[in-house]
């Protein structure tokens, strides 16, 4: 956003510098031609005169010794013509050309040349005007002028080149001033950008506004930021006590929970076989999945509240670790784990992530997964470095339609609902993975099954 408001501002500056650098230009320009027309008219009028008084050959002698000394001093060239065209007295080369025959044209009318093109660096080199030998109806001839304008061009071109000058100079201050201007705009922005993305990582204790920056800016955007770290303190305020609730609940209900399943436990022995005891059983086993579930919220709770810091670590040695671990609980009965590690890949995520999120896929593939079917574990560096894991296995699957459901919380199909777990353990994996700048994804295996695969950034 900085860059295309410099960009405007920038164009904007150039065009008002060129908008009054390129008239100034022109008009020295003109000024300079309207200048040298003036010299050399009067130049024009006195040889005009000369001419006119031309009665003798001592008359012609001195008019032709006055064009050659001027010629010699100017290096003009001057020609003198009568009323017919016919040359009487010349300096220097005659003039030739459209403009020399326009100019004698009208000089032999009784009009004096009135304009000359206008002098520019580049040129022209010379230029013709012409004055009427005579007046009214007794125009006698023409006296034409080829004048150089090397002077001229050169007074134009210093005076362009101080006119450049000064207009990079303008806009080079102008251009400063609108950076300092785009700064002190954007300051408050930038500062909004990074509390928001600081926001969108679940952490809201930077604010926008801080002591060395809070009078900064447009009084409307520190308005703005002042309400928005008004609204995040709100936002982590809420999220801080939602937390602290399911965090306190899960723990307070512990207590009340064991002291229930001990009494169950100790009743046991009085409770006559029958259906009394089956109904035990099953009180027994609920008061068990009852503790997973506290658990499991007790973990997502300390995830969410949890601020540890990203580290490198190991992914390759993490996973091989927490598949050795995992190999004796499938062969007792399990399916087949095997594995496929590229060694020394090394990622950022929260510590232990790679391990904890691999223990919620394996406990997931276990309870899942048929015996017989395969569960395989592969470690592959990132298209960006770091590190992906994929757990994939040969079992049923997962219909299409519940594949978006599997990483929300709690998290079960219908025809699993019997099976031992809580469906935290997907949600908690992709907390973990996304904590770290991760991700998390699931998609079906093909030609049946289910592939979970997450992916940490690069070191």
């Amino acid at each position: 956003m900085r860059r295309r408001l410099l960009a405007v501002l920038t164009a904007l500056i150039g065009t008002a510098v060129l908008l009054l650098a390129l008239p100034l230009a022109d008009s020295y320009a003109r000024g300079r031609t309207e200048h040298l027309l003036l010299q050399r008219r009067a130049d024009g009028v006195r040889f005009a005169e000369l001419a006119d008084r031309i009665r003798t050959d001592a008359d012609r002698r001195e008019l032709d010794a006055e064009l050659t000394r001027y010629a010699q001093l100017y290096g003009a060239a001057v020609t003198v013509v009568d009323s017919a065209g016919h040359t009487v007295g010349r300096a220097g080369p005659a003039p030739v050309g459209p403009a020399a025959r326009q100019a004698e044209d009208r000089a032999l009318t009784g009009r004096s040349t009135e304009a000359l093109p206008t002098v520019l660096p580049w040129g022209p080199d010379t230029v013709v005007l012409a004055e009427p030998v005579g007046q009214d109806e007794r125009v006698g001839g023409a006296v034409l002028l080829t004048v150089p304008t090397d002077a001229a061009r050169q007074d134009v071109l210093v005076r362009w080149t101080l006119i450049a000058a000064g207009a990079v100079t303008a806009f080079g201050a102008a251009a400063l001033v609108a950076a300092g201007i785009a700064r002190w705009l954007l300051r408050p922005v930038h500062e909004l950008d990074r509390a928001v993305a600081t926001m969108a990582d679940g952490r809201f204790e930077p604010r926008a506004a801080v002591a060395a920056t809070a009078d900064t800016g447009p009084p409307e955007l520190r308005r703005l930021r002042e309400h928005f770290d008004g609204m995040a303190a709100a936002v982590g305020e809420s999220l801080r006590r939602r937390r602290d609730f399911v965090a306190d609940a899960s723990h307070q209900l512990r207590n009340p929970l064991a002291t229930l399943v001990l009494q169950l436990e100790n009743a046991e022995p009085y409770v006559a076989p029958g259906p009394g005891r089956q109904a035990h059983a099953l009180a027994l086993d609920e008061a068990d999945r009852l503790g997973e579930l506290l658990d499991g919220l007790l973990a997502l709770a300390r995830l969410e509240a949890a601020a540890a810091p990203v580290e490198d670590q190991d992914v390759s040695a993490a996973v091989a670790e927490r598949v050795a671990a995992w190999v004796p609980v499938f062969e007792a009965g399990g399916p087949e784990l095997t594995a496929e590690i590229t060694p020394g890949l090394r990622a950022r995520a929260l510590p232990d992530a790679a391990g904890r999120i691999l223990d919620a896929l394996l406990d997931n593939a276990g309870k899942f997964v048929p015996p017989g079917a395969q569960v395989r574990v592969t470690v592959r560096p990132g298209p960006d470095g770091g590190a992906v894991v994929r757990v994939r296995d040969t079992g049923p699957g997962v219909p299409d339609a519940q594949l978006p459901l599997l990483l929300g919380r709690f998290a079960r199909a219908p025809e699993h609902q019997n099976l031992p777990g809580t469906g935290l353990g997907l949600a908690i994996a992709d907390e973990l993975a996304r904590a770290g700048g991760g991700t998390l994804t699931v998609a079906p295996s093909l030609p049946h099954g289910l592939t979970v695969e997450f992916r940490l950034p690069a070191p």
